[in-house]
């Protein structure tokens, strides 16, 4: 099988401010077959080229939502990534069949804790419960999606031993998901992917 091309479409306003995500994508930029593609940086002003954006899809085949988990969902430009690019007549519809077949997951941080999304946390519903607006999106357009990749309690994370820990698990991640070692079938299922990381690769 030839290698996937992985398209990590990463969302965050506020980037240097950010010590767990700069070390993410410093650990996969270099990956082969991977395009980290930063929105806020291509488009400040939220003017999103559509066409490009929709290119950069048919080139791709896996889509990551990379982004911090705000107010149980995405930051404002990628929500607006998805309005206008994924289309009627391209990403759904009679006719919208571009992206059948491609893979898509989130990869998200959050600031509380993993038990806090649970239906015994403060949280009510499990992470993958409220990415279920991504899940369906992805259904929609024809992709399968996969479990989220999650960074939790980012604020009590240990700068040299956690964050490096998980960095170097979402560059195996998308070392798998690009030579096709990772098990989908699984990794479809599970609540979070991050169990699939072999040990070692991940805190």
């Amino acid at each position: 099988m030839a290698a996937r091309k992985i398209l990590v479409l990463f969302a965050h306003p506020a980037l240097q401010k950010s010590r767990i995500n700069i070390r993410l994508l410093t650990a996969v930029r270099d990956l082969p077959n991977v395009t980290v593609h930063d929105l806020y940086e291509r488009y400040p002003a939220f003017d999103i080229d559509v066409a490009h954006e929709q290119a950069q899809l048919l080139s791709h085949d896996v889509v990551v939502w990379h982004h911090p988990f705000y107010w149980y969902s995405s930051p404002a430009l990628l929500k607006e990534w998805q309005d206008l690019v994924l289309e009627h007549g391209f990403a759904y519809g009679r006719d919208g069949t571009r992206l059948h077949g491609k893979l898509a997951l989130n990869v998200i941080t959050t600031g509380g804790p993993s038990d806090a999304y649970s239906k015994q946390g403060y949280n009510r519903f499990t992470l993958r419960e409220l990415l279920a607006p991504f899940d369906q999106t992805a259904a929609l357009c024809g992709m399968r999606y996969l479990a989220p990749f999650v960074v939790s309690g980012t604020h009590r994370l240990q700068p040299e031993r956690d964050v490096p820990a998980y960095a170097a698990a979402y560059r195996h991640l998308l070392a798998a998901l690009s030579a096709g070692t990772l098990d989908l079938a699984r990794a479809a299922a599970a609540d979070t992917i991050n169990h699939l990381i072999p040990a070692g690769k991940v805190a």
